[in-house]
Parts: C-alpha cells; structure tokens; sequence
C-alpha cells in the first residue's frame, strides 16, 4: 500500500494545480462563490498532499535519484526550487486564506498575486519531480 503512496501524491498536486487555475478562471470572471469552492479544493487536495507525503517518508525513507545522466542537473534543479517554494508557500497561502476569511479583500487580492503562482509552481514541480524520480 506504502508504495502507492507517491502516485497518490502526483495526483493531488495535480488535483491542486487544476484547481487553482480553475478557481483563477472563476475569480476573474466574477464567480465568486466558484472561486471559493475550488480555492478550498486546492487548498483541500494540497494538505492531504502533506499528510500524504509526510506518511510516506515517515515509513519509507527517501527515494534516490538513480539515473546518472543529462537529466540528474534538471531533477535537482526542479528538486531544489520546488522544496524550497513549497515551504516559502506555506506562509503566503495561510496569510491568504486567513485574509480571504476575514474579507479582507485587497490584502487577499496583493498576497494572492505572489501566492497563487509560487503555489502552482510546486504543485506541477511536484508531478515534474514524481514522474522523473518514478515514471523515467
């Protein structure tokens, strides 16, 4: 069961990613209500991501990055930026959310200018960096 577990995890960041640019749509054509559900998909499908991901490495341990050839600089190109924009996200998609519940619109709006592509940026790196260190 354990080994299906990084596949699990491609799909919600993927789920994430399709969310967020879906919920974008929605607020930029004025569907507010829309926006809404799907920004609590992303953020839903983002967490049990981590519940996810933590389990994994808990009972598993890390994964090595077996190939030695042209695509071992790009794995930890993609590796390095994604880890290190996932927990400079953390911050910015809870000031966010918490902005967005207190309706605290025109801060939501300024940190969700940052927050939304830094956070799509590790959900689609998080596929990138499945699919290379399992599927290549």
């Amino acid at each position: 069961m354990i080994e299906k577990l990084p596949a699990l995890n491609a799909v919600l960041n993927s789920l994430s990613a399709l969310c967020l640019c879906s919920g974008y749509l929605a607020i930029r054509r004025g569907r507010r209500d829309l926006h809404i559900r799907l920004m609590v998909g992303a953020l839903s499908a983002s967490v049990l991501f981590l519940v996810s991901y933590l389990t994994y490495h808990y009972l598993h341990g890390s994964t090595k990055y077996s190939r030695h050839d042209g695509t071992r600089p790009v794995y930890f190109a993609i590796l390095l930026s994604h880890t290190v924009l996932a927990v400079v996200n953390v911050p910015l998609v809870v000031m966010t959310v918490v902005r967005a519940a207190r309706k605290r619109f025109d801060s939501h709006r300024r940190i969700a200018r940052w927050a939304l592509p830094v956070w799509l940026y590790v959900s689609v790196t998080g596929v990138l960096v499945y699919l290379m260190l399992y599927r290549l």
